[in-house]
């Protein structure tokens, strides 16, 4: 069912992402240190697999930002991801997409 959802969803949230504001100096420092210290305790400090998937950027390779987005927002329905939106907005968890497509997660 998911995969036929996430497009529409993705295309409902397109408008949204394509204003993401980029976060502050301060903002990117915490939202690094949740990357290591939050989502490394399930994908591995190295972010390459444990509980849950490695999210390094083969791992990652032809899912759209958007996608990893709401998955970050949104949690994974069935499986130990949490949903994140109580605390990060949009624009924190586009930020944490496109760094973990780019393989930028290292302090």
């Amino acid at each position: 069912m998911i995969r036929w959802l996430a497009p529409v969803i993705i295309s409902l949230l397109g408008v949204a992402v394509a204003h993401a504001a980029t976060p502050s100096p301060q903002r990117q420092a915490e939202l690094r240190h949740l990357l290591i210290q939050d989502c490394g305790s399930c994908h591995g400090l190295t972010l390459k697999g444990g509980l849950g998937p490695a999210l390094t950027p083969p791992a990652l390779a032809g899912k759209p930002p958007e996608f990893l987005q709401l998955t970050i927002l949104h949690g994974r329905p069935g499986t130990a991801m949490p949903p994140w939106r109580g605390l990060l907005s949009e624009d924190d968890s586009r930020w944490l997409a496109d760094r973990l497509l780019a393989g930028e997660t290292q302090p």
